[in-house]
């Protein structure tokens, strides 16, 4: 390893990093990060702080889960690779396949296509939807639904189905067919609306219109976040995932839940879908599975999709990857597994993102820059920030990252998107180092 002088003097000079600009990146040299334990990470000048950002809403067991590094080195060891293409398999996928199948069974959930992560992941769900309706006979229906604020990867089916211009503008035209609702998002919409029940009522109704406008036999299936969570964490009121549901199965929609962040547990129950009591037709996984040790994904399938594909011998799939179903990944996802469920996970998540969601009210209370506060729903939680709480103009970028800086110094690791402060630390955060995260947002916000 290069010395920390080397490391400083070409930080972000020789590649360039996701989701910013090579110039921003040479202005502002990314924090270098080299060391970690539990749920806090060190940078290369030995300061160390909460990690609020989880690694990227995957890191849920936090840095130090050594059942899961046992398991890859395991596995290493023995098959550090094979395809899953036609013809070859691995004895840890095989495994895996089962044990999802049974932890997503109250989901409706019974068979797994394996990806490299929640881009390959939405990608995989499109593609088999469209398939779908062409072994019933359907082949018109090619267009998907979403949601605006809602966030699907990068990939350009993702891309096409996002719901944020930041991702799609630099790269249109897109897949064509794509179409976006408002999302139910209360402290901002269309409809000036600030009852959440009644907000989904109009949402639903806005589905109902497009589906109206499209024609039902034109389309594969509505795409959604259970809870969006680039877009600010915004979740609906719990009325608005059934009504989709609903509206989904009288058209012949098929209905995917992008669950790269919240399954295995994030919003205090094992998937979002479970939360708001639906079963979804395909669910894309990632992240989490592997607590961000090993590039992994799984799309989760239902009894529509196992009965239109298994039951047709023309049903052949023509996508995957080359590390669809690698064995190391897999080694990972079943003892994250079976850590995330002897741990009980979704316990502390419950606990710990409601002392997150109160904490993050009491601080709206103190700084006018605070317009909103979204969460209670595990921990996922934004807070979102203005300038002016009366217009509800977004909060210029530079006291944002005053705010962010500031809270950096003070202790915690936190991620500021656009006027959003996203807070997704690992689910085995103690009551204490929330505090810790709190304290740090608590200085930011003095600062600002």
């Amino acid at each position: 390893m290069k010395d920390s002088n080397f490391l400083k003097e070409n930080n972000a000079r020789h590649f360039w990093h996701p989701m910013t600009s090579p110039q921003d990146s040479a202005t502002t040299p990314p924090k270098i990060i080299t060391g970690s334990e539990g749920v806090s990470i060190t940078d290369i000048d030995g300061h160390a702080v909460v990690d609020a950002v989880g690694g990227l809403w995957n890191v849920n067991l936090g840095y130090s889960c050594d059942v899961v590094k046992e398991a890859i080195s395991a596995q290493l060891a023995t098959l550090p690779y094979y395809s899953t293409f036609r013809g070859t398999t691995n004895d840890a996928v095989i495994e895996l396949s089962y044990e999802l199948g049974q932890f997503f069974a109250p989901d409706g959930l019974s068979r797994a296509f394996f990806t490299s992560g929640g881009s390959d992941s939405v990608e995989t769900a499109l593609r088999l939807a469209r398939q779908y309706h062409k072994l019933r006979g359907e082949p018109g229906r090619v267009k998907f639904l979403s949601l605006k604020k809602g966030y699907h990867g990068t990939h350009m089916g993702g891309a096409s189905v996002n719901g944020n211009a930041n991702f799609r503008t630099a790269y249109e035209p897109l897949m064509p067919g794509c179409y976006h609702i408002p999302a139910p998002y209360t402290y901002r919409n269309p409809f000036n609306e600030t009852d959440p029940a009644k907000l989904a009522q109009l949402c639903a109704a806005a589905l109902e219109d497009e589906i109206a406008f499209q024609g039902a036999n034109t389309i594969a299936a509505m795409i959604m976040e259970p809870i969006l969570g680039a877009g600010g964490v915004i979740p609906p009121h719990e009325s608005f995932a059934p009504m989709v549901r609903e509206i989904c199965d009288r058209h012949g929609i098929l209905l995917i839940t992008d669950e790269v962040i919240t399954a295995y547990g994030r919003t205090g129950a094992w998937s979002g879908a479970r939360l708001w009591g639906i079963q979804p037709d395909m669910m894309c996984t990632a992240k989490a599975i592997t607590n961000g040790y090993f590039p992994f994904g799984a799309v989760m399938l239902g009894d529509r999709m196992i009965e239109a594909f298994e039951n047709n011998p023309a049903a052949k799939i023509g996508h995957g990857y080359t590390y669809s179903g690698h064995p190391v990944g897999a080694a990972a996802a079943l003892a994250c597994l079976a850590e995330m469920q002897r741990l009980n996970v979704t316990e502390n998540a419950a606990a710990r993102g409601t002392q997150m969601y109160q904490g993050c009210l009491a601080l709206q209370e103190k700084y006018d820059l605070i317009g909103d506060v979204r969460g209670g729903h595990g921990l996922m939680t934004a807070i979102e920030m203005v300038s002016d709480r009366t217009t509800k103009a977004p909060i210029d970028g530079a006291t944002a990252a005053r705010v962010q800086e500031t809270a950096y110094q003070a202790g915690a690791m936190v991620r500021v998107s656009g006027a959003n402060i996203i807070l997704s630390p690992p689910l085995i955060l103690s009551e204490g180092e929330a505090n810790t995260i709190l304290s740090a947002l608590d200085a930011g916000f003095r600062a600002a």
